[in-house]
C-alpha cells in the first residue's frame, strides 16, 4: 500500500508540474511570418516599424537585430505585433520568434535591410526620453527631455490635459532638447506632452507623445485592524498585520504601498524593524519577548507620504 501511495503522489507532482505544458499549445515547429521591413528594405527615418503575423498559441515575441556584421543591437520580448525602434544609418539584419510558457517557435528567416536619415524630417519620429510614459510626480515643473534629432533646427512642444483636451502649455522655436513647465499653477490629473522637430524645409509628420500624471494629494491614514490593540503573542510565531484605508479621491490616483514600523517604545524612536508591502497586510515574528508598538504609513507612487496610523501595543511572551 505503501508503495502505490507513493506512486500516486509522484504521478501527482510530475501532473503539477507538466500542467503548463500541457495546456500551452506547442508551436516549436512553427515560423513566425514577418511584414516589414522586407528583404532588402531601404528605409529613410531615424526609426524603423518592425512588424510580423501573430501566431496561434503564442503569448509573446522575441525580435532581434543584428548589425551587418553580427553584432547584436536589440533582443526584446513583447506581446505586441509589432515593435518601433531608433536605428542609426547602416546596414542590419532582423528576426523574430513566438513564445509561450512551455514552447518556442522557429525563428524567421533573417532579413536584411538598410537606413539612411535624410535631411527630410517628414518620416522620421523625435524620441522621448524622460518623464517615462505614465510616470506620476507631486510636483508641477516638469522637464521634458528628448533626444538630438539630426536634421531638426527647433522643435515645439506642447501639453495637454487628458481629461478635458484642453491645452495647457505650449512652446514654439525651442533649439534645446529639453524643456522645464514655467506654468504657476497645475492641477493634479493626467497629461500628454508632445513634441514636433523641425528645420527649414520640412516637419515631423506628427508629434510624438507620452504621458505623466501630477498627483499632489497625500494618501489617507491607514487604521490598524490586526492584531488589536494591547493584544498578545507567542515569540516565533508568525503574525498577519492588517490595516484598512480610506479609498483615494485624488483627480491622478497612483499606486500605494506601505512602511510598517515596529518599535520598542510607543513614541517609535527606536525602530526594531520596517517592512515595506504594496497590500493592506503583512506578516512578522519576534524572536525575543517583550513590548513592541506597530503601525503604519502609506506612500503612493508620486512620492507623497501619508501620516502613520495610531500606534498599537503588542505583548510577546
Amino acid at each position: 500500500m505503501k508503495t502505490i501511495n507513493k506512486i500516486i503522489l509522484i504521478a501527482l507532482a510530475v501532473f503539477a508540474y507538466s500542467c503548463e505544458d500541457i495546456l500551452e499549445e506547442d508551436i516549436s515547429d512553427d515560423t513566425i511570418q514577418i511584414i516589414s521591413p522586407t528583404k532588402d528594405a531601404k528605409i529613410e527615418s531615424n526609426v524603423v516599424n518592425f512588424k510580423w503575423n501573430t501566431l496561434k498559441g503564442a503569448d509573446k515575441y522575441r525580435i532581434q537585430v543584428f548589425e551587418s556584421n553580427q553584432v547584436l543591437v536589440l533582443d526584446s520580448l513583447t506581446t505586441k505585433s509589432s515593435l518601433t525602434l531608433p536605428l542609426e544609418s547602416g546596414s542590419y539584419i532582423w528576426r523574430v520568434r513566438a513564445e509561450n510558457y512551455a514552447y518556442e517557435s522557429t525563428y524567421s528567416f533573417p532579413s536584411n535591410f538598410s537606413t539612411t536619415i535624410p535631411d527630410d524630417l517628414t518620416n522620421q519620429q523625435v524620441i522621448l526620453t524622460s518623464p517615462d510614459n505614465d510616470k506620476f510626480v507631486n510636483f508641477i515643473n516638469v522637464t521634458l527631455n528628448w533626444e538630438i534629432l539630426e536634421k531638426a533646427t527647433s522643435y515645439s512642444a506642447k501639453v495637454v490635459n487628458s481629461s478635458t483636451g484642453q491645452e495647457v502649455f505650449s512652446k514654439t522655436d525651442l533649439t534645446d532638447n529639453s524643456v522645464t513647465l514655467d506654468l504657476p499653477t497645475l492641477a493634479d490629473g493626467n497629461y500628454e506632452w508632445r513634441i514636433k522637430a523641425k528645420n527649414d524645409e520640412s516637419e515631423t509628420k506628427q508629434y510624438s507623445a507620452r504621458k505623466f500624471n501630477i498627483d499632489t494629494t497625500i494618501p489617507n491614514q491607514p487604521k490598524n485592524t490586526l492584531p488589536a490593540d494591547n493584544s498578545t503573542q507567542t515569540s516565533g510565531t508568525t503574525t498577519t498585520y492588517t490595516w484598512s484605508i480610506a479609498s483615494d479621491v485624488g483627480n491622478a490616483k497612483s499606486p500605494i504601498s506601505y512602511v510598517i514600523e515596529f518599535a520598542s517604545d510607543a513614541a517609535f524612536t527606536s525602530i526594531v524593524q520596517t517592512l515595506n508591502s504594496n497590500t493592506t497586510s503583512v506578516q512578522q515574528s519576534f524572536s525575543t519577548a517583550g513590548i513592541y508598538y506597530w503601525r503604519v504609513r502609506a506612500v503612493d507612487g508620486a512620492g507623497n507620504i501619508g501620516t502613520n496610523s495610531t500606534g498599537f501595543k503588542l505583548t510577546v511572551n
